[in-house]
């Protein structure tokens, strides 16, 4: 019975265009991220690594594809390793001026806006260490939250309104059109299901992350980077502040 659910599920969601497959995909997933959210707030992040790993293996069963068609695949390791590295060496100190900048405007903040980002007294002096469990960390941000994230957004999403949109113009390697545009802007949307308006601010990191899709053809070296980036503001944070 799950399976034949499932089955016309796939068939829903892939039924018509590409753009309006993509749409839909991306509201079912916020849609079930905003109801966990109201409804039992730890269970968000199970039902969104869910949900994007799961709508995407509903389109692959209804056209026979692999998850090498959404870019899940080691083809291009080498690049991806390569970019990854020196996209890393570039970002980690405007990551962490902007992080020293964020803190800063979060102080002058009220509190229904900053939330649980509640301002400190001041900016303590940075004193590297990690967060507690920090191999659980490295777990959870490179296989829960990252890889899964990047396979439905710049693999499953990218790749579906790309076939919408095709064009678009050339520039550093890749191709600048309405999809990658639009692919970053969903991101950005996505990570307000949880309420938080400064997660906006992704969406500047997810250009790199859709380059680097677009430029090697697979997501891993994005999924790197994007646990990579995640991994760099806890540092920061128990660096400042304490473990969190």
């Amino acid at each position: 019975m799950m399976e034949r659910a499932a089955e016309r599920l796939g068939r829903w969601l892939t039924r018509g265009s590409p753009l309006r497959e993509a749409l839909l995909a991306w509201g079912l997933g916020f849609g079930a991220i905003v109801v966990a959210f109201l409804v039992y707030r730890p269970a968000a992040k199970v039902v969104a690594t869910l949900g994007f790993l799961y709508l995407p293996r509903l389109a692959m069963d209804v056209r026979n594809e692999d998850h090498g068609a959404y870019g899940l695949s080691l083809r291009a390791w080498r690049q991806d390793l390569g970019w990854f590295l020196l996209f890393a060496a570039l970002v980690t100190p405007l990551y962490a001026g902007g992080f020293v900048l964020f803190q800063h405007l979060l102080a002058h903040l009220p509190s229904s806006l900053a939330g649980h980002l509640s301002p400190h007294a001041g900016l303590p002096p940075f004193q590297f260490r990690l967060p507690d469990n920090f191999l659980e960390w490295v777990v959870d941000q490179s296989l829960v939250v990252a890889l899964p994230e990047e396979l439905f957004y710049r693999g499953y999403l990218q790749s579906r309104l790309r076939a919408a949109w095709p064009g678009g113009r050339r520039f550093l390697g890749v191709q600048w059109g309405k999809a990658f545009w639009m692919t970053a802007a969903l991101f950005a949307l996505g990570h307000l299901a949880i309420f938080q308006f400064w997660r906006l601010g992704v969406f500047f990191p997810a250009l790199l992350f859709g380059w680097m899709r677009e430029r090697t053809g697979t997501v891993v070296g994005a999924a790197a980077f994007h646990a990579y980036c995640n991994l760099l503001a806890l540092v920061l944070q128990a660096s400042f502040f304490g473990a969190p």
